[in-house]
């Protein structure tokens, strides 16, 4: 009775880490379109959802990544325990919100392995992981996809100014782009649902191999699936707002042709990254590419201080939910009693997390306002006609 009670709390808050996935990360596919007025907020947010459900359907390689890749079989199966499992969910969980309440994209597929990693090594020792899928599928896409999706993206914004210098020092005929926009943005979250949604799918299927309701080496089965989706889907509609106004701003003043070619090297990155099983971090390439389109265009300033904050995030991610969810596995390791206490600590914590970004909140109804400073660089104002000449 106990193992299963524990399972259905773990597979519980594994969809929670899901929900919190999808606003966490809406950023990545709609800040820039919603920056430059491609897209209105909850209409962006919307499409954002449906495209992540219908993407969460696509592939199931990463899932076979997190279920069979990350933490070693041994003579008794999977090396990890339900117990262990929920402990690494707490701290994924609290590192997402607290990011969030920064306004900081950081990446919420790092923190669930983070925390995975965290509560196996205090759990079954440094053996149970296998740092060579770690390495492979984890640490190198980390490094190289940002890179990689920046230079796609400073190449293509060049590429785009320099299809359209007709219209450089006129009124911002690139406005076309922002159409575009509306394809490549879907195209992210689209993207988006084939790789993050899969990463919950792999924990619960992980779950179900370590007690022994599920073969080893099996992928995840429908309803893992489908409630996946609807969870990372139902996430998404809820907004994120703070990091949507971070990438949206924060990092550079976004025009159309800049945000088309941004979101097209995210999807393109993501979508590769899904094909070959990579646990990739969409926050990650989303930010690489925004920082890439910045660089190619003439006149565009970066904001270094806050791509320098986000990075600073993003190394800390793997360590600092592996620290909590290594902590919430000690007080686990008590049985039902430590997974009661976990769930307690876990829930006063997020709701202060929550209560307190009440103090300042952003949503819908002002991140337009938040987010429209770049939003208004793009209206750039007609040229005044010609004035006629005096005949003397």
């Amino acid at each position: 009775m106990d193992l299963t009670l524990i399972v259905v709390l773990v597979i519980a808050l594994a969809l929670f880490f899901d929900f919190t996935n999808g606003f966490h990360d809406t950023a990545n596919a709609m800040a820039t379109p919603i920056a430059t007025g491609a897209l209105r907020p909850k209409v962006a947010v919307g499409l954002a959802a449906i495209l992540n459900l219908v993407g969460a359907f696509l592939s199931t390689e990463v899932a076979k990544t997190v279920s069979g890749g990350i933490i070693r079989e041994g003579d008794g199966g999977v090396l990890i325990t339900p117990e262990l499992i929920f402990a690494g969910l707490i701290g994924a969980i609290v590192w997402n919100m607290v990011t969030w309440l920064l306004g900081l994209p950081s990446s919420s597929s790092h923190a669930l392995f983070g925390g995975l990693i965290g509560a196996a090594l205090v759990g079954a020792g440094i053996g149970a992981i296998d740092f060579g899928v770690v390495l492979s599928k984890i640490i190198l896409p980390a490094v190289l996809a940002p890179l990689t999706a920046g230079l796609i993206a400073f190449a293509a914004t060049k590429l785009a100014y320099a299809i359209t210098r007709r219209y450089d020092g006129k009124p911002d005929g690139r406005d076309g782009f922002r159409y575009a926009q509306i394809f490549s943005s879907s195209l992210v979250a689209l993207a988006h649902g084939t790789n993050d949604a899969q990463k919950t799918m792999g924990v619960i299927t992980l779950t179900l191999i370590a007690v022994g309701m599920q073969e080893v080496g099996t992928g995840p089965e429908g309803w893992v699936v489908v409630t996946c989706a609807v969870a990372i889907a139902l996430g998404t509609y809820m907004g994120g707002w703070r990091i949507i106004k971070t990438l949206g701003t924060g990092l550079t003043d976004v025009k159309p042709a800049q945000g088309f070619a941004a979101e097209t090297s995210t999807a393109a990155t993501i979508l590769a990254s899904s094909h070959l099983g990579f646990a990739l971090s969409t926050t990650q390439v989303a930010s690489g590419s925004v920082i890439g389109s910045g660089l190619g265009r003439r006149g565009s300033k970066v904001r270094w201080r806050t791509a320098g904050r986000i990075g600073i995030g993003w190394l800390m991610t793997l360590p600092a939910a592996g620290g909590v969810g290594a902590l919430a596995a000690l007080i686990a390791q008590l049985g039902m009693v430590g997974i009661l206490i976990d769930a307690v600590i876990g829930v006063a914590v997020i709701a202060a997390i929550f209560l307190w970004s009440r103090r300042n909140e952003i949503s819908h109804r002002n991140v337009v306002s938040e987010v429209a400073d770049s939003g208004r660089a793009v209206k750039i104002k007609r040229n005044p006609k010609p004035k006629k000449k005096v005949s003397t």
